[in-house]
């Protein structure tokens, strides 16, 4: 007879899920996307234009933003495949091809904001010059995906989680340095806007926080580190354990674009030249002191180092799962990284590049949030772990917001 044990008896070890280690790891990678220089970007120019008025955009941005990580995490812990996987077992070579495209040019946007980023870092830091800085940025995260690719995941997930804590240091000093209004703070809680240029904001925040290459690659980060139990108690603990580990990840990333929020509008209201990353430090060390604005600087610089390299992995996930096809990840960070370098070289202002690049990343949106809805809401593919009736209406409805107010964003920036 044979002696075996079960899959739900020999894995994994019941110590595992004790362990805290197990809750830092796929959804702190994911919530890289949800700190990077385009968040700095629309956060600060939102706190020094209309002070703590959008405070409320923040929180639902991470409430919405937790539950869709959460969905992606359960597609693959669930069906054993990522996103990408999925939507291919479902469509035609055209419509495979179509929607890999489609995705191959927001990541190269993604790209474009987190390089972009990273040179304004080292520009503030060390005043070199852009295109310079974004070629530090290109070699310094693809040394980083170099150990993804030859170390694993799970040392990947160490880097980034270093990165992710640099970045929570840089944004969250400010916020003892100098404690802003709580009761403004609490005021701000209350949905409203200051007219369109509030609007627009809000839109820039809420719908381009959920991004789409974190949306893909949570899947695979999920499937790769827990792999694809069989129903039972196994996987209701894992996928109890999951929604700790975005809980967790949702908080800190919450907390770190709340603090960037705070601290323009704490410091920054009512002055001239903030509308800019660079204006913004600026003014941050006139009113805080050099060792803020140092901090600052270096929050920036770890942002544009952690979401390209996580950015870079997310598009060859995404290639691999639509098309089976591999490129080695070094050649697949230069080719990305050539637009991001372009635009660097042509002297465009890099301000401007960052809202540019969220626009078309608004048009990844709905290729993302909609089939993994879809999805997760499939009896026949979700089995037992099906969305619950009530979380699928509250999924359809953040998709239905998300995507909106993204043609929103479109519209106002080009009209």
């Amino acid at each position: 007879m044979d002696k075996s044990p079960s899959p739900e008896q020999s894995w994994p070890p019941p110590s595992r899920f004790r362990s805290a280690s197990i809750l830092l790891g796929p959804a702190f990678v994911a919530a890289i996307a949800y700190v990077d220089p385009g968040n700095v970007a629309s956060n600060v120019s939102a706190g020094a234009q209309f002070g703590y008025l959008l405070v409320w955009v923040i929180v639902a941005a991470n409430v919405m933003a937790g539950l869709v990580q959460f969905l992606s995490a359960k597609l693959g812990i669930v069906t054993g495949m990522t996103l990408p996987e999925v939507v291919r077992s479902k469509s035609s070579r055209s419509v495979r091809l179509a929607y890999w495209s489609q995705a191959e040019i927001v990541a190269m946007a993604t790209d474009l904001a987190e390089v972009v980023g990273g040179a304004i870092a080292l520009y503030l830091l060390f005043d070199l010059p852009l295109l310079a800085g974004g070629l530090i940025t290109g070699l310094v995260s693809m040394m980083l995906l170099l150990v993804q690719d030859r170390r694993g995941q799970r040392p990947f997930e160490f880097v980034i989680l270093g990165l992710l804590a640099v970045i929570a240091v840089g944004f969250l000093a400010s916020v003892f340095v100098e404690p802003p209004s709580f009761s403004q703070a609490a005021a701000g809680l209350v949905p409203r806007f200051d007219g369109v240029e509030s609007v627009l904001l809000a839109a820039a925040m809420l719908g381009a926080t959920i991004m789409p290459h974190a949306v893909y690659l949570h899947s695979g980060l999920a499937r790769d580190r827990h792999g694809n139990p069989e129903p039972g108690p196994v996987r209701r603990r894992l996928l109890r354990i999951t929604r700790i580990d975005v809980g967790l990840a949702m908080l800190l990333a919450g907390a770190v674009n709340m603090s960037m929020l705070l601290l323009a509008a704490t410091t920054l209201g009512g002055r001239d030249g903030v509308d800019s990353i660079e204006g913004a430090h600026a003014a941050v060390g006139e009113t805080l002191g050099p060792v803020v604005a140092l901090l600052f600087a270096v929050g920036l610089l770890a942002s544009g180092l952690a979401s390209t390299s996580v950015g870079a992995y997310a598009g060859a996930m995404i290639m691999d799962g639509l098309l089976r096809k591999r490129i080695p990840i070094v050649l697949r960070r230069v080719v990305t990284l050539v637009p991001a370098l372009l635009i660097l070289a042509a002297g465009i202002d890099p301000s401007r590049a960052l809202v540019v690049s969220q626009v078309v990343l608004s048009f990844g949106i709905p290729f993302a949030l909609i089939p993994l809805v879809r999805f997760t809401s499939d009896r026949v593919l979700m089995g037992q772990d099906v969305n619950h009736r009530i979380t699928a209406c509250a999924a359809w409805l953040i998709a239905a917001i998300i995507v909106v107010l993204n043609v929103v964003l479109i519209y106002l920036t080009v009209t």
